[in-house]
């Protein structure tokens, strides 16, 4: 008897190994613009317009998909990401969740400009209500470039929304052979086609035309665990990013709060320092009500709290490892929550 329950566990191993990571899946692609759909006049010119050729057109350029799953494509947006906004996000956010709700939608890829897929990454990481997978791609080159990247990307992120081991790994970024998590995934370079690196958190995982594999999932709340919901906001809260440097003119602060800021992003120095001007400016904006996040300009690191800047009394907030950009985000949403910065900062430390 012993010895048939072995070999009966190592055939039911041999037949789960043989089964494809990304067999008969239905997969919906969203388009929303973007470099991807960029068009130039010449294949060799580094100037082009964004969002210029439709779901269809990115499609077509690459018949392979069908052999990764059944597509179907859907033009939610056709911008520059440049032009990214809170409407297309809240657009966007519904669409994804309304397909992730039926059963027959296993997984969605979005393609986006590079500029702002961060910050739309991380958005749905936080507002999708769902663990199925969702993966943004992006390509560094427009359609129409000697040696576009967008084709090979576009079948990545298929390749990785079809895989059953990407579900529950929050919203993905597959962009030239990596898969990023939303969170920690963020632009490096203006052109270069290995812009895109997760300096803190490192990679989820790598793919390679198609062949996946994972190295980890994230580590802070996301999608189907997250608290934030969409249902009946029409508008996300005003929130301003200012960059901060040498001699920097505080009253900017008080402009932003002057013209209907709910909440300020300080793009602080180092540890996300400001002046001592801009501390007496933010110490009157959250007197005010105004919500007040500390990050940094810094590439890497976190913004800690109550290391050089005291946020008790200031009333602020300290972003941990976000970026400004990101920070922006979330505030935004824990906006749609609370004013209370205690809460809002137990926010930043869980998402």
């Amino acid at each position: 008897m012993k010895l048939h329950r072995l070999l009966a566990a190592a055939m039911l191993s041999t037949v789960a190994a043989s089964i494809p990571a990304h067999a008969a899946k239905d997969i919906s692609i969203l388009a929303t613009g973007g470099t991807i759909a960029g068009s130039a006049d010449t294949q060799t010119q580094a100037g082009y317009t964004s969002g210029q050729v439709g779901v269809e057109t990115l499609l077509a350029a690459v018949p392979q998909l069908k052999d990764l799953a059944d597509i179907s494509g859907e033009q939610v947006a056709n911008v520059g990401s440049q032009d990214m906004n809170d409407a297309i996000w809240l657009d966007l956010a519904e669409r994804v969740n309304t397909l992730l709700a039926t059963k027959k939608t296993e997984g969605v890829v979005i393609t986006h400009g590079t500029d702002t897929i961060e910050e739309t990454a991380y958005f749905l990481n936080l507002v999708i209500d769902s663990d199925k997978p969702v993966v943004l791609t992006a390509a560094m080159r427009p359609s129409t470039a000697l040696s576009a990247d967008g084709p090979l990307n576009i079948y990545n992120a298929v390749a990785v929304a079809a895989d059953i081991r990407a579900a529950g790994r929050g919203v993905l970024v597959v962009v030239n052979d990596d898969i990023h998590g939303a969170r920690a995934v963020t632009k490096t370079n203006t052109t270069d086609v290995q812009t895109f690196l997760s300096p803190e958190r490192g990679l989820i995982g790598t793919t390679l035309y198609g062949k996946n594999t994972f190295y980890r999932g994230p580590y802070r709340a996301h999608t189907s665990g997250a608290e934030f919901s969409l249902k009946g906001v029409k508008e996300l809260p005003r929130v301003d990013i200012l960059y901060m440097h040498a001699n920097f003119s505080a009253d900017i602060i008080d402009a932003a709060v002057a013209n209907g800021a709910k909440g300020l992003v300080i793009a602080g120095v180092g540890n996300g320092n400001m002046t001592t001007d801009s501390q007496a400016a933010v110490a009157r904006a959250t007197k005010a009500g105004v919500a007040v996040v500390r990050s940094s300009r810094v590439f890497s690191g976190a913004t800690g709290r109550n290391v050089e800047t005291d946020d008790d009394t200031l009333g602020t907030v300290a972003s941990g490892e976000l970026n400004p950009a990101k920070a922006r985000v979330l505030l935004q949403l824990a906006l749609l929550k609370t004013k209370d910065a205690g809460k809002i900062q137990a926010m930043f430390d869980k998402y």
